[in-house]
């Protein structure tokens, strides 16, 4: 669903359609309360697509939903421990981030394999890779477990190089169906040869876009 005029909201055929009687809308931002109501079962979801993600605005639910929400949330948030518990979480939560970051630079590294005499670049450019792949909620493939961590890694360097050795965030690029999908194979066929270069050892002048991008 996205949001449509009048308190309509606009559905998968792009036809506007009213909640039903005794819905109400909870925003987005809650996260705690939003899970309790989609957990009952009967929602909506109102998304906007921002670039190629999808965001979501919020949900419309029966009203009776959203209100027990909200009152056992309270309930669990006035708890004595209840901070206790959110700064364990959030430590538990720090401490699996930490060991993710270390393991997935770990395979980026392995995954570059650059010359003997590259090996200080091999080190800054998977430490780059990893702080733009890795963020919780980027929405990046190294977000995902459905793939093992070394194709993750793979495809988080060829994302990298995308966006920071080609001209791919400036480029105009025809509403044609597969045309996307193509260019980005055609510059990672390009960023895979600038690889190869520094896997072999060759000299690489100042002028290699990569060079220019750790540099």
């Amino acid at each position: 669903m996205s949001p449509g005029k009048n308190g309509h909201v606009i559905n998968e055929f792009g036809r506007p359609e009213q909640p039903p009687k005794g819905w109400a809308f909870l925003p987005a931002g809650d996260a705690a309360v939003t899970r309790k109501v989609t957990a009952k079962g009967d929602f909506w979801r109102v998304q906007v697509k921002k670039g190629r993600r999808m965001q979501s605005l919020g949900i419309w639910a029966p009203a009776e939903h959203i209100d027990e929400a909200k009152k056992a949330v309270d309930v669990m948030r006035a708890a004595p421990d209840y901070e206790k518990k959110k700064a364990s979480a959030a430590k538990s939560r720090d401490k699996k981030q930490a060991a993710y970051k270390e393991e997935f630079e770990q395979a980026v590294r392995q995954h570059l394999n650059f010359h003997a005499k590259y090996k200080a670049l091999e080190s800054k450019m998977a430490h780059l890779v990893t702080e733009h792949a890795i963020p919780v909620g980027s929405g990046t493939v190294a977000r995902t477990a459905m793939i093992p961590i070394e194709e993750r890694a793979s495809k988080a360097v060829i994302a990298w190089m995308r966006h920071k050795t080609t001209n791919y965030d400036n480029m105009k690029i025809a509403r044609v169906k597969g045309e996307r999908r193509a260019v980005r194979r055609r510059l990672a066929q390009g960023s895979v040869k600038v690889l190869n270069a520094y896997r072999a050892g060759d000299e690489v002048v100042e002028g290699c876009v990569l060079y220019r991008a750790l540099r």
